[in-house]
């Protein structure tokens, strides 16, 4: 949190980040809670639209985000094929139990638990004590958080492979199979910098995911393994890391992975199955950017008589720009910018208009 150069600096109970500047078991209990939070609004969301489907209508016109997401990754068919809501139950119920014991975790972790990781029942728990000026305690705790990306993306993999995904080219769940030919896939990989958007093989999606998999459990381990080369220069990072400046990054992240995302579920059908989520978008430009769908939606009751494609994707894109604006606040405090001046500034504007004025 930016202190405006006031070593004691003191908070509202509001400025909840205040308590985990730079204390790691802190910010463990935040991320554990918000982790539940998550859980227990995806699994009684699931619950929510579950109660109201309505069989009569296409799931893409019921504004069933959640039912939607588990029906395009083969959740809820019977044996014949036919999405009927098996098995979406359990996932719910399932998400609910998870978010109790990550509530648990949080507290645990704000309340019991060393608040600095400088100590703990594991012998590597003073490893991961925040300290913000030391490249190496930062690169170590970046790796592990870069190896939990990547075996949650071969969790997807795997499932893909195994269980199998919904294929709208053949309306039916299918295995999708990994090739392990790395040149091959390394020049798929490639080849879609520019137009993933347009992506229409699940081949792709998949090699893809396992790609980004390697890529990321290779550099984690890279950063767990490695020290700091040199000196620690401003370039690095010295000076410039900070609990704000993560902030600041995390928000960017997951701002322009909302914005990208919308743009592709507005047109991809792939990834994003008609059946399930209605027809594509168009994009439209009033006093900002809004997507409107392009087919009937007679018989959409929900979320302002619109398609679950129009949902997910509107209220995906304003969440991610509102957080590239979190982003851009929490950047510029993190660098030292004091936004008192613009106040001091308006106000100083205003007083020399009044005076000239009189």
């Amino acid at each position: 949190m930016q202190s405006y150069g006031n070593p004691n600096p003191t908070y509202g109970w509001w400025v909840g980040n205040s308590v985990v500047t730079s204390r790691a078991g802190r910010f463990i209990g935040s991320h554990v809670g918000h982790t539940g939070l998550i859980c227990f609004a995806t699994g009684a969301s699931t619950l929510w639209e579950l109660g109201r489907f309505d069989p009569s209508v296409a799931l893409g016109h019921q504004s069933s985000i959640f039912l939607a997401h588990l029906a395009s990754m083969g959740i809820g068919f019977n044996d014949a094929g036919v999405w009927t809501g098996e098995n979406v139950f359990f996932v719910a119920v399932f998400h609910l139990i998870c978010s109790t014991v990550y509530a648990g975790a949080a507290l645990l972790h704000s309340l019991a638990f060393d608040p600095d990781n400088a100590s703990g029942p594991l012998p590597n728990t003073s490893k991961f004590k925040l300290e913000w000026d030391n490249p190496d305690n930062q690169t170590f705790i970046l790796g592990h958080h870069l190896i939990f990306l990547g075996v949650a993306a071969i969790w997807f993999v795997e499932w893909a492979r195994v269980h199998g995904i919904y294929d709208p080219a053949l309306g039916a769940v299918r295995q999708v199979p990994v090739s392990f030919d790395l040149a091959a896939t390394g020049r798929m990989v490639w080849s879609h910098q520019t137009d993933f958007f347009s992506i229409d093989s699940l081949e792709d999606v998949i090699n893809g995911h396992a790609t980004l998999a390697f890529l990321e459990i290779t550099g984690g381990a890279f950063h767990i393994a490695t020290k700091q080369v040199g000196d620690y220069t401003k370039f690095k990072g010295a000076g410039l890391l900070s609990a704000e400046a993560v902030l600041s990054w995390s928000l960017a992240g997951l701002g322009w992975m909302g914005i990208i995302a919308a743009f592709w579920a507005a047109s991809n059908t792939t990834v994003y199955p008609t059946e399930f989520f209605g027809e594509p978008l168009q994009l439209n430009f009033g006093i900002s950017p809004y997507w409107s769908d392009t087919g009937d939606i007679s018989d959409c009751k929900y979320f302002l008589g619109h398609t679950t494609r129009a949902a997910l994707v509107n209220v995906q894109y304003y969440f991610g720009f509102f957080c590239i604006q979190g982003h851009l606040w929490h950047a510029l405090r993190a660098m030292g910018f004091d936004f008192r001046r613009i106040a001091t500034a308006i106000g100083s504007l205003s007083g020399a208009t009044a005076t000239s004025e009189g």
